[in-house]
């Protein structure tokens, strides 16, 4: 509900989030319901976010990107999510774990190659991280791969990866143990082009939110593939993953406060429209007291993301205000979507609203991107008592 005059945007970001909301509000939402209930990710749509250059937003123009910043990508992502969750982390995964791993640590050629695609929104490619025993504790990896010659030869399987089985997804980086030193593992991401053989995408998950986001688990057998397709130094995996995860928090921190806002916009206009023993809804101190609520725990996530991101993109350290502003909107997301199920009744039940689409999705919010429990392991750290 706030304006966003309310906050530090320079003109071009006021531009940029209004285009988008629009966008959301004309393309995005009266498609939403449908994709949600037939677990459809609406193709159609994400092409016109590619031809509004949204994937392309915190790139270069070298390589076809729109020269912005993530504080930019992240004001697109938070208004994609106001309206529809699963469209929002499509765009957020495309970026932050499709391409932005390939920009920061891939070779030239490699930048060349994948980059303009990824960034026009015509080729998706996903991250392999999370396997069935290494889900928090990433260092737990057991998928490996092991040169033989020229080539890399992959074993192993990961679970719940998004963007991994669209018609445009080109490939798929995988974390996976390529050496041991001093008994501790070495990781290393290698990019897996989509047909390669031994490489399985399974069926997509039947899921309680998300559900138009495209999302499966893959096995690797036997995977060869170029040594070439090493992304970045051997063993370095894991620290540069770490270092993708923190830029991740911010964006899904900025999807989070999108949900939780649109949580906000329905439940106010709902109250407003909805009489009760012939008063509107919105009369009642109680349900005032909800949406007032509701408006500070937007605001409040708002800045936290805000500040995050200002720092990413001056170059300053902001590990733990990512993890601040992750915790802090995902849970002012589930507590609006709570609330504006309660302020529905029995209404709030029903698919057909969105803020039921919102209460199913928000839940994911608390544990994908670093579980919120890790999140205050790293503000714990920050305070030197972890």
């Amino acid at each position: 509900m706030d304006s966003y005059d309310t906050y530090d945007l320079t003109d071009e970001e006021r531009e940029l989030a209004a285009l988008v909301r629009q966008f959301a509000d004309e393309v995005v939402a009266p498609v939403s319901y449908e994709a949600d209930r037939t677990h459809t990710l609406p193709m159609d749509v994400v092409a016109q976010m590619g031809e509004l250059g949204l994937f392309g937003l915190p790139f270069p123009e070298e390589y076809g990107g729109q020269g912005g910043d993530y504080f930019a990508l992240c004001l697109a992502i938070e208004a994609l999510g106001r309206v529809d969750q699963s469209l929002a982390i499509t765009l957020e995964a495309g970026v932050s774990l499709g391409a932005m791993p390939v920009f920061r640590f891939g070779t030239d050629d490699q930048k060349q190659e994948l980059l303009p695609d990824l960034l026009a929104g015509t080729a998706l490619a996903a991250f392999g991280l999370t396997e069935p025993e290494a889900g928090s504790d990433a260092g737990a990896t057991r998928t490996t791969a092991r040169r033989d010659g020229d080539e890399w030869v992959i074993n192993g399987s990961k679970q719940f990866i998004t963007n991994s089985g669209t018609d445009i997804t080109r490939f798929v980086t995988v974390t996976a143990v390529t050496g041991e030193t001093d008994g501790r593992k070495e990781i290393s991401t290698i990019i897996v082009p989509h047909g390669t053989p031994g490489f399985t995408v399974e069926r997509g998950y039947d899921k309680v939110g998300w559900r138009a986001s495209d999302t499966h688990p893959l096995t690797f057998q036997d995977v060869r593939v170029p040594a070439a397709n090493l992304l970045g130094t051997e063993g370095r995996g894991f620290a540069n993953f770490l270092h993708i995860l923190d830029e991740g928090r911010i964006a899904i921190a900025a999807l989070a406060t999108g949900a939780a806002e649109g949580c906000l916009d329905a439940a106010v206009d709902y109250a407003q429209k909805r009489t009760v023993f012939g008063d509107a809804l919105s009369t009642r101190q109680g349900i005032q007291f909800l949406l007032a609520r509701m408006q500070q725990r937007v605001h409040v996530a708002r800045l936290a993301w805000h500040h995050a991101a200002r720092l990413r993109d001056a170059g300053k350290p902001f590990k733990t205000q990512a993890a601040m502003a992750k915790l802090t909107a995902s849970d002012a997301a589930m507590d609006n979507a709570r609330d504006a199920t309660q302020i529905f009744g029995g209404n709030g039940f029903m698919n057909e609203y969105p803020v039921a689409r919102h209460y199913r999705d928000s839940k994911i919010l608390e544990i994908g991107e670093g579980t919120n429990e890790v999140q205050l392991l790293v503000i714990a750290r920050a305070l030197g008592v972890a």
